[in-house]
């Protein structure tokens, strides 16, 4: 059972339609003097005004949505070190020069996270959102993980994603006191189903 507070942001299992996540995702860029902060896998990252990745710093809830350029979460990356080589990374480190960003940008994808408290079957069909913003400190520098989860308080609002299955596993059930579950963007907090563009 998940007894223990362990989150581990966003992490791609298949497509809301069923079909298995095969690893596609796409490339973006960084800005190439580098951007200032650390992102880490399972992060919900954007495209900036400027035309670059940046970090999603909303929590998605009510009052505090996601913005226009929402476009997926980051899966790892591609940068050239001091050394002048490229190196292949779990988590793109603050201020790396010429970074391309590996992102899962399927508006239909399905990710696991963890709750920060119990979600009971009653919440399937709900909508949730971060519990606490991320950040670039809301991760580890040794495992390149998101440490971010989020709120166990579902809300019938307008949210950043929808609950749609719990993990299932012999250490996840549904209602463990820290809860694995299966969520998706919910439309117009991803940018390819918001009409909006980037501003």
């Amino acid at each position: 059972m998940a007894s223990t507070a362990s989150p581990y942001g966003l992490k791609p299992v298949n497509r809301v339609d069923g079909l298995p996540y095969a690893g596609e995702t796409r490339q973006f860029l960084i800005t190439p003097a580098g951007y200032a902060s650390n992102i880490f896998y399972g992060q919900v990252v954007k495209i900036h005004t400027d035309g670059y990745i940046n970090l999603v710093t909303e929590t998605g809830g009510t009052g505090d949505a996601f913005p226009a350029g929402t476009i997926g979460v980051f899966v790892g990356c591609s940068y050239v070190n001091t050394q002048g080589q490229t190196v292949f990374s779990q988590y793109y480190p603050s201020g790396s020069a010429n970074a391309t960003a590996f992102v899962v940008d399927d508006d239909r994808a399905v990710f696991q996270v963890q709750a920060d408290g119990s979600v009971g079957q009653t919440k399937l069909g709900q909508n949730v959102f971060f519990a606490a913003a991320q950040s670039g400190s809301t991760g580890s520098t040794q495992s390149g993980n998101s440490n971010s989860a989020v709120s166990a308080t579902s809300q019938a609002g307008t949210a950043a994603f929808r609950i749609v299955g719990f993990a299932q596993g012999p250490s996840q059930a549904v209602g463990d006191a820290y809860t694995d579950i299966l969520v998706k963007f919910n439309i117009a907090q991803h940018s390819y189903t918001n009409a909006t563009g980037v501003a």
